[in-house]
């Protein structure tokens, strides 16, 4: 079976390669890489690939589908946990098995969100580029501590009960809201409450939940509205799940004291691609860029060495299933 990557690049490459040899998919299977994100246009690139392999910011809907489908592709193989890029009905339709990554390593997402929140708190970027110009006076670079404070957890799975326990260990409060509790979230000293109660409550809200229609823009005007003055946000899960021209507001107005992206509505465009030399041209991303409360990274949450190993090994795992017409235990239906 020849199968096809996209959104490739080199870190991906030397993974799935590695990793494929190892568990023995490769010379048996072909793997071609392709640099360019899945979309209408570039599905073609697949043409005679039973199977392909996509990332976050591929286009899996409803034409790039079918022309994959055309092609005869047969399985769809995501290397990431969410599955908010692929029409799940038009897959079904077209009769194409679909399989994710559930968890490939929780701890370096719930790490990074802890990293953007003590960054931005200790000012600790604003200070690196003052010191590089010898400049080392303190104005400006006033923190909190975060023992004793409250901290809101949205979304209490794998990822988000890590970031609880991190929390603990600060010594805060942990506050959480999930459709289901979570006995390890619980087992972390974990108070349970509403949406409404975290906002009142919270000195530092971070995103841990999936995007779905439910919980698009979750955090909204509304939202905001009812949150504590300087509070701290935090979003390492999707970047729909914040209405982000309401963000913008919440920064100018002083009612959001400072936030930490990973992710961005929009992204696709710009993330995982260098556009230094480029202008931007979505301009609520560019707006965001100007805050100095604001400090946005690359969906580079999930990339450590152990994540990238854990992917490549799923996503195999995934692809014998398949092939020996097994149980797929990570379909996604």
């Amino acid at each position: 079976m020849q199968i096809a990557f996209f959104s490739s690049h080199s870190y991906d490459i030397e993974s799935m390669e590695r990793i494929a040899k190892e568990q023995g998919v490769t010379p048996v299977h072909e793997l071609k890489f392709f640099t360019p994100r899945l979309d209408a246009n570039s599905a073609k690139l697949a043409e005679g690939c039973e199977g392909v392999c996509i990332f976050v910011n591929d286009v899996a809907d409803e034409a790039a589908l079918r022309v994959l489908a055309a092609g005869g592709t047969k399985a769809m193989f995501l290397r990431c946990a969410g599955f908010d890029m692929i029409d799940l009905k038009v897959a079904k339709e077209l009769g194409m098995a679909v399989t994710r990554v559930p968890a490939y390593s929780p701890y370096a997402v719930a790490e990074h969100a802890a990293s953007l929140m003590m960054t931005l708190n200790r000012k600790i970027h604003r200070s690196y580029n003052r010191t590089r110009e010898q400049n080392f006076r303190l104005s400006g670079l006033l923190g909190f501590d975060v023992h004793g404070k409250t901290i809101g957890v949205v979304g209490t799975g794998k990822i988000g009960a890590l970031f609880a326990r991190i929390a603990a260990g600060f010594g805060a409060t942990v506050l959480g809201y999930d459709v289901v509790q979570n006995p390890e979230a619980l087992s972390y000293g974990v108070e349970y409450v509403s949406l409404d109660e975290m906002w009142k409550r919270a000195d530092i809200i971070s995103l841990h939940c999936p995007l779905f229609p439910s919980t698009k823009h979750t955090i909204n005007a509304e939202s905001i509205s009812k949150m504590k003055e300087g509070v701290v946000i935090i979003n390492t899960s999707r970047g729909g799940l914040i209405d982000t021209k309401a963000l913008v507001d919440g920064l100018k107005s002083g009612k959001i004291g400072s936030v930490g992206l990973d992710v961005f509505e929009g992204e696709g465009e710009y993330f995982y691609s260098d556009r230094s030399g480029l202008v931007i041209q979505d301009e609520t991303l560019a707006r965001l860029f100007t805050f100095p409360n604001v400090l946005i990274t690359g969906h580079q949450a999930f990339f450590t060495k152990e994540a990238l190993d854990n992917i490549a090994l799923t996503t195999f795992a995934n692809v014998k299933a398949y092939v020996a017409k097994e149980t797929l235990v990570n379909e996604v239906k």
